[in-house]
């Protein structure tokens, strides 16, 4: 894969039961599984291709509080103090810094955005330092450009996408969970109406209580079982550059081109924030309805796709059977394309943005699918009508940074035990009213 992934052995042989199963092996579903593993619960997580090998390792690694919408906030909060034990707890590094994240702007409207925000979170104590122009010209020094004025958020930081991921699942088998790479989970068995057993391409593990983390693939796995999740996926594409760059902030915001230093290497990741192309599949179309609310606030950086999402089976529409072959199985990485185009622009832009980038070429490029919800704020909590199943996806690429305390809050939801953060805010039952006036600002 084009996107750097830390591969690690898993456990080879699935257990005939577990108290909870997680399907999944993204940040989500891997932290979920961690900290059930940690409380001494027994439980399975079976990943359809390799830990970490989606979305969770082909996104920026930034982990904020800033600019989150209110409904996330709690979880953004929670889960930078969770970054922050989990070396010290596994004993090894995921590679996460509190360096701060730096946003400039000439847009005096987006500033005032940005203060009115620092307003609202200082109630929830949260530090943001908001930028005059010479301070932006001062941390922004690296662009050689002048700024009305920018956000510092000394306490937020970045996470090696590459590590992550694979060094908490690593955690999870140290404190006695299972994991299961190349195992994808066909579907459900039921009894009386309520979770039973996962079956696998490998097997079957019985189960009461199941958590489906399986990102833009959670949609059509919960359609097997008649439930409705609307979700839809942009395709997003990132560009690495380096290594050995020096004087640039680790972490870099502007309406022109976002910089993000990586892991150990001194290399950077390039994007444009916001910019996607949107391949058509049946799933979209099943869901064009809901995804109205969000379109209209965002179509100005979404652009026309291809046939990937199509080719790719992630949004399908169709079912299968137990006992035969799945999408997941026919598809085990989600690797689509990068947009060409975009990655070009997106290279032209930080070279003209970023003097010290001058004279670097383009190391690697790839595209990921990140999967939404109609308001932007993920889907978690068990599916009414479905005693058993927990669903936790739609994290609308704010999943990684915020994949520690969500993967709690699923813990805790799973356990019984008190949620680290209230609940109520991402059950998925509130996607049978209208999302108008609810799209996340963020």
């Amino acid at each position: 894969m084009p996107a750097p992934l830390l591969h690690i052995d898993t456990t080879p042989d699935l257990p005939e039961a577990a108290e909870v199963v997680v399907i999944g092996g993204g940040v989500v579903g891997t932290f979920t599984a961690y900290y059930l593993a940690r409380r001494g619960v027994s439980v399975a997580l079976v990943e359809k291709g390799r830990i970490g090998g989606e979305q969770s390792s082909r996104n920026w690694g930034w982990c904020r509080q800033q600019n989150r919408d209110a409904r996330e906030l709690p979880m953004a909060t929670k889960s930078l103090d969770l970054w922050d034990r989990l070396a010290s707890e596994i004993g090894e590094d995921p590679g996460f810094r509190r360096c701060g994240l730096l946003y400039l702007s000439n847009d005096e409207a987006e500033i005032a955005r940005w203060a009115k925000w620092r307003d609202f979170a200082a109630g929830e104590g949260v530090v943001t330092h908001m930028l005059g122009e010479s301070e932006a010209r001062d941390r922004g020094k690296a662009t050689g450009r002048t700024w009305k004025g920018g956000v510092f958020s000394p306490s937020d930081g970045i996470a090696d996408t590459s590590r992550a991921v694979p060094v908490a699942a690593r955690g999870v088998m140290k404190f006695g969970g299972s994991v299961h790479q190349f195992c994808a989970a066909r579907g459900l068995e039921l009894e009386g109406g309520r979770v039973s057993a996962v079956v696998t391409e490998k097997g079957t593990i019985r189960t009461r209580t199941v958590v489906m983390a399986g990102g833009a693939w959670a949609s059509s796995f919960c359609r097997q079982l008649g439930i409705r999740f609307p979700q839809s996926a942009v395709r997003s594409s990132i560009l690495a550059v380096g290594p050995h760059v020096e004087g640039l902030p680790d972490a870099l915001h502007t309406a022109e081109i976002s910089v993000t230093r990586r892991g150990e290497t001194g290399g950077h990741t390039l994007a444009i924030s916001g910019r996607a192309n949107v391949d058509p599949t049946p799933q979209q179309i099943l869901f064009a309805r809901e995804f109205v609310p969000m379109f209209a606030k965002r179509w100005r950086a979404l652009r026309p796709g291809g046939t990937e999402g199509w080719r790719s089976g992630h949004e399908t529409a169709a079912r299968w059977r137990l006992d035969e072959q799945s999408p997941m199985e026919r598809m085990r990485i989600l690797d689509p394309r990068p947009d060409a185009r975009l990655v070009a622009e997106t290279h032209r832009r930080a070279l003209e943005l970023l003097p010290a980038l001058r004279g670097t070429a383009i190391t690697a490029s790839w595209a990921g699918y990140i999967d939404a919800t109609p308001d932007g704020v993920p889907g978690i909590g068990e599916v009414t009508g479905v005693p058993g199943l927990i669903l936790a996806a739609g994290f609308s690429g704010h999943g990684f940074g915020i994949g520690p305390g969500a993967g709690h809050l699923i813990a805790d939801l799973a356990s019984g035990a008190a949620p680290i953060v209230d609940p109520k805010p991402y059950h998925p039952d509130r996607f049978a009213a209208s999302a108008w006036g609810k799209v996340a600002d963020f």
